[in-house]
């Protein structure tokens, strides 16, 4: 009996505001698939020009994945993604191929590497005594015993900080990431951008999305979410509470962000620079003659 072949995915990531989602539309089309997001807070709704969230009319008829899911006011696991994404594609991959797009690399990787997570339930007594620390204590407490995670965390997210310590003290040693043989078989093609043109990137969206409303989006969000939640969102959603709270000016709320967000981006890169499986490529045609060899390996032989 022949071998069943693996179904095949595609990736497209790299750090944010390198020009991800434009590309996987172009490709998508080009090659007859459809997108999963692999954006860790695109999943929520009501969160939508801080996180680039896609519009209907950008979409060009591609099906998409993974997008306006849950409420906010939900924690969405890294667990709980994997499991959606591997029954969308089981359902859903004879109809065109996978392309999962983002730029959040522990939830891509939990997928494509099929990753075997540690059952480590909640520990109350531990997380309401790790929460009296402050976050910098917490990092800090991580890099002693896990460097390796306390380099791509969010030091400012204290709910991550609390539950990689919380694994640690269970397990009693830092977490190992299991990749099992992928049930896939994937191309991992990763977007290069100079730094600079990534700089400039990221305060070109910050301004757009600041004129398009991201303040009045924050606004909206605080009728139905705790200023504690909004700060936990991270990123733009945190220092624009701030600002609504009236603890610093729209001018310290503005460099801040900028600040943070270039933070963000070189930790996802310091995560995808680990993957020696991903291509990088500089344009669209490259992507496309990666993508064509991929599909069909004998015509390139």
């Amino acid at each position: 009996m022949p071998k069943q072949s693996k179904p095949k995915i595609i990736v497209i990531t790299g750090p944010t505001a390198s020009g991800k989602t434009s590309l996987s539309i172009k490709l998508a089309k080009q090659f007859g698939g459809f997108v999963i997001s692999a954006d860790s807070r695109q999943i929520y709704k009501g969160l939508n020009i801080g996180t680039a969230k896609i519009e209907k009319d950008e979409m060009n008829e591609i099906p998409h994945f993974m997008i306006d899911i849950v409420s906010p006011k939900k924690n969405y696991s890294v667990a709980e993604y994997a499991h959606k994404v591997h029954s969308i594609i089981k359902n859903k991959h004879k109809t065109g191929i996978p392309f999962i797009v983002g730029g959040t690399g522990f939830y891509i990787d939990a997928v494509i590497y099929n990753f075997s997570l540690p059952p480590v339930k909640k520990n109350p007594q531990l997380r309401e005594k790790l929460a009296k620390k402050s976050r910098e204590e917490l990092l800090q407490e991580l890099k002693a015993k896990d460097p390796k995670r306390a380099k791509t965390i969010d030091p400012k997210n204290k709910i991550r900080l609390i539950r990689a310590l919380e694994i640690i003290y269970t397990l009693k040693k830092p977490v190992p990431l299991l990749k099992k043989s992928s049930p896939y078989e994937v191309l991992m093609l990763g977007i290069a951008i100079t730094r600079e043109k990534l700089r400039h990137n990221l305060e070109s969206r910050l301004k757009e999305d600041l004129r398009h409303g991201l303040i009045e989006e924050v606004e909206n969000l605080q009728n139905s979410l705790s200023w504690k939640r909004l700060y936990e969102l991270g990123l733009e959603y945190r220092y624009i509470a701030e600002y609504l709270k009236g603890t610093i000016s729209y001018e310290a709320m503005k460099e801040k962000i900028k600040h943070e967000l270039w933070h963000y981006a070189k930790r996802q890169m310091t995560w995808f620079k680990r993957d020696k499986n991903i291509h990088w490529i500089k344009n669209q045609e490259e992507a496309e003659q990666c993508i064509s060899v991929f599909l069909n390996p004998k015509d390139a032989s």
